[in-house]
């Protein structure tokens, strides 16, 4: 099958294409495995040779059951559905409601650079009845439904602050996801400020989420919310800014975990690169929400490394000087890099051996065993 053609240089086409996403999904530069032509949904059948009659096919071009993710998802209530995405660019707002438990969506080329989905509100952006969005509103993809699955697919949102100088609310949600036994691999989640939001439903639920062989990218709090969520294996890369002068440009964690709640964000095996100069990023800060000051964020990073884009010395700051990070539940445990060397002690808490033992994917996510594919 021919190359991909190459995208007109724009902003907005150099953020689907994410920076260094190929390097870190392991992915050349060839084609995909089952592009369009006569087969565009590779070896997961077809509307001619429906693999179950809960399988629903979604290609842009006419090929599918569907042309939109959105009309297939409507599609399908209930639980056990899943969704065979043909490669392409679906722009467009999805929301999996709380009542399709048990969905899988499924890139059909096994290559995530092939199959997005995308838009562009932001928090601050207006809507058509009044108002602004808001941070969750402003979400390309949400799933509020147990057991949702995704595998090879981007989630991005491609709003751009330098195209909207007059909104001040630039959080910008390429997914946000809250049901329990959540897992996406092989995933690409692109954006800039609040890319990626692992939360929970309310405050009183504890979900689980998994992360495996992912690329996520943003500058300001880009993985946030307070979810219990592994991320393994998984590729975070800070973007440079234009728009300021001096450090720090943004952070990678902003975690909210419920005080309740014994287990937070950990990250584990991963890494962390940078596109801005280097030590212009912090690694983390605490988010408390106005809605629950007794949060109390959780974040372990281990065995992970990082690279010279985080401030070393100084890692960690406060999102709010009321709410301390160092009252808060951040922990490291042998990190590698030089973002990780410890150079001033009293920033970097360490785990112990005894510690970590509690702080493996098993400990975190339970009775509940997602598949890992490599």
């Amino acid at each position: 099958m021919p190359s991909h053609p190459p995208l007109p240089l724009s902003r907005r086409n150099l953020l689907l294409a994410g920076a260094g996403a190929a390097v870190a999904l392991g992915a050349a530069s060839g084609p995909a495995r089952a592009g369009g032509g006569r087969r565009p949904f590779g070896r997961y059948g077809s509307p001619a040779a429906r693999r179950d009659p809960k399988t629903l096919y979604v290609d842009p071009h006419g090929r599918g059951d569907f042309t939109t993710v959105g009309a297939a998802v409507a599609a399908a209530a209930g639980s056990g559905w899943t969704l065979v995405v043909a490669p392409g660019t679906y722009r467009e707002t999805v929301t999996v409601d709380a009542t399709r438990t048990d969905t899988t969506w499924i890139g059909a080329s096994e290559d995530p650079r092939d199959v997005v989905i995308v838009h562009d509100n932001a928090a601050g952006t207006p809507k058509p009845g009044g108002g602004t969005y808001g941070t969750s509103g402003s979400a390309t993809v949400t799933t509020q439904a147990d057991g949702f699955t995704a595998r090879w697919i981007t989630f991005a949102n491609d709003w751009l602050r330098a195209d909207h100088p007059g909104i001040t609310g630039t959080q910008a949600v390429a997914l946000k996801t809250q049901g329990d036994r959540s897992a996406f691999t092989h995933c690409r989640f692109l954006g800039h400020q609040d890319t990626l939001y692992a939360d929970s439903p309310d405050l009183g639920v504890f979900a689980r989420q998994f992360f495996a062989h992912c690329y996520v990218e943003g500058d300001v709090d880009f993985v946030f919310g307070r979810a219990t969520a592994v991320f393994e294996h998984c590729h975070f890369r800070t973007l440079d800014r234009t728009d300021l002068a001096s450090a720090p440009y943004g952070f990678v964690f902003a975690p909210s975990t419920a005080g309740a709640n014994p287990r937070g964000y950990l990250v584990i095996r991963s890494r962390v690169s940078s596109e801005a100069p280097d030590g212009f990023y912090k690694l983390a800060r605490p988010w408390v929400p106005s809605s629950d000051p007794t949060a109390r964020p959780m974040l372990t990073v281990r065995e992970t490394r990082l690279g010279p884009g985080i401030d070393a010395a100084a890692p960690y700051t406060n999102m709010r000087d009321a709410y301390p990070w160092q009252s808060m539940r951040f922990r490291e445990y042998r990190n590698t890099g030089p973002g990780a060397a410890i150079t001033v002690p009293e920033n970097r808490p360490q785990l112990t051996e005894e510690e970590a033992a509690a702080h493996t994917r098993q400990a975190y996510l339970g009775d509940w065993r997602p598949r890992v594919q490599g």
